[in-house]
This record gives structure tokens, sequence and C-alpha cells, in this order.
């Protein structure tokens, strides 16, 4: 019996570790009061050393329930080591056509993973700046509470 226990352990652990081994960059900033300025700008800095492999690039997104839109814009700038930049206007769709949230949930917060730049192979090492702001027509918007940058590297 505590064969079979060790060995369920172990297995879980080396498929949640090999699951983690391609992602290579996962962060989230908070949004302070979960009111997000147009002028709040989210900036990560992601160091690359792997120029060879393809990688997904995604935008996470946290909003609350109260979240009055099924969508909403971005404006995200990617800026190389060497200075190139290329900013990119962006929809993420938040909620079906009947208003259910299509992220995981949690009490009365989902999170939601969206496909940005898939199979994309960065040319430069060194750091990639990401900076995301919104893009809504309103100068703030209510009830988003993060916004995350997760990049997997493709085997």
């Amino acid at each position: 019996m505590k064969f079979r226990y060790a060995f369920q352990i172990m297995l879980l652990t080396s498929l949640l570790s090999a699951c983690n081994k391609n992602k290579i960059f996962h962060r989230f900033a908070d949004i302070p009061g979960n009111k997000w300025n147009n002028k709040n700008i989210v900036h990560f800095d992601v160091p690359i050393t792997d120029t060879a492999s393809s990688h997904n690039v995604y935008l996470l997104i946290r909003n609350t329930a109260n979240y009055k839109f099924s969508n909403i814009y971005l404006f995200v700038t990617i800026t190389s080591p060497a200075g190139f930049s290329v900013k990119d206007t962006v929809e993420l769709t938040l909620a079906d056509e009947k208003g259910r949230w299509l992220g995981k949930g949690a009490a009365n917060l989902y999170t939601s993973r969206h496909p940005f730049k898939m199979n994309i192979r960065f040319p430069y090492r060194g750091i990639y700046t990401f900076d995301i702001e919104q893009a809504l027509r309103e100068a703030e918007i209510k009830n988003i509470s993060g916004v995350g940058l997760q990049i997997d590297k493709l085997q």
C-alpha cells in the first residue's frame, strides 16, 4: 500500500514537472484596486536565450464576474534586445455570447489564457520587453485584477 502511494506521488510529480519544463516565462501583474487606467502600462522583461526553438506567447487576463464587457482590447508592444519594436492591437474574448466567462474561475475571479503569437522564433538573445496597455474607449476599466504573460518553448 505504501509503495503504491509513493509511486502515485512520484508519477504525479514527474507529470507536473514535465508540463512546466517548456514554460520559460509566466508572470502576472496585479492591477491596483481592480481598476486599469489606460496610462497604467504593464511591463514584462523576458530573458530569451534560445533563438533556435519556436515559442508560443499567451496573454493572460484575470477579471471579476462584475466586468461589464465580454471582451477587452489591448495594445501590446514588443521591443527586442536590438531595439526594434512592434505594436499590435489585440482583442481578447472573455465571455461567450450567453455571457458565460471563458476563463477558469474560483469564487468571483476568472483567469483566461489567450494565444497571442504562436510558433514564433526570437531572433536575438537578451531581454525582450512586453508592454501591455488596455485599449478600450474608457480611460479606466473596472474589474480587471491582473494581466499576465506566458511563453512556452515548443518541442
